[in-house]
């Protein structure tokens, strides 16, 4: 279910949120920290390959990087720039009064169609390609599975638990660049506008009352 790339994405990202949430802290927090940031990076991705198999399709994960530094043709990074893996660890410089809220949109997600599967299950050519509707669900299926464990999380007393889901969805939200929010934008503009809202909403009140 997992590539060995993808199994890397997925460690490597766990420990730099990790780090960035416990910066400055005890040791102890560090390893609680990157167990919780690993489920709710596996939670996430679970959600996107679960209906990305309904739609006939395969979820491939990698670390969030940049290309172009401007939006003219040519102004683009000799190397595209690992925006998912230097974020989360400058924004703790801006961040750090908030605690465990640092910039955790560090993965992001390509998906590729399967064309025999497919054909066998619906007809000659049918979902031969994805669109961005298809994307965007899928992309909506992880962010609702953080939400559905933040919620559980609450209700159950582990606090920083929900409280990582709950901004680990908030930062993938954002429609910019191949974040899940640009996906969600383009494939449905009103899921999108629900689901930030609800997320807003939940980000501030945890905030106001941490």
């Amino acid at each position: 279910m997992f590539s060995k790339k993808e199994i890397l994405a997925i460690l490597v990202v766990s420990v730099i949120l990790a780090f960035s949430i416990s910066l400055v802290e005890t040791w102890n927090l560090f390893l609680y920290s990157l167990l919780a940031v690993f489920i709710v990076i596996l939670i996430n991705i679970f959600g996107k390959k679960v209906v990305s198999y309904y739609l006939d399709s395969e979820v491939e994960i990698r670390i969030w990087e940049i290309e172009k530094y401007w939006f003219r043709p040519g102004q683009t990074f000799k190397r595209p720039f690992p925006a998912g893996a230097v974020l989360p660890l400058v924004s703790k410089i801006f961040l750090f009064p908030l605690g465990s809220f640092v910039w955790m949109a560090s993965l992001v997600f390509d998906v590729k169609p399967k064309t025999y599967r497919a054909a066998k299950r619906h007809g000659l050519y049918s979902f031969s390609e994805m669109t961005e509707l298809h994307e965007g669900r899928i992309a909506i299926a992880g962010i609702v599975a953080n939400l559905f464990f933040a919620l559980i999380g609450y209700l159950v007393g582990f606090d920083e638990f929900a409280r990582i889901n709950l901004y680990y969805a908030f930062f993938n939200m954002l429609p910019v660049s191949d974040l899940d929010g640009n996906k969600i934008f383009f494939g449905s503009f009103l899921a999108w506008a629900v689901l930030a809202t609800i997320i807003l909403i939940a980000v501030a009140g945890v905030v106001l009352i941490h």
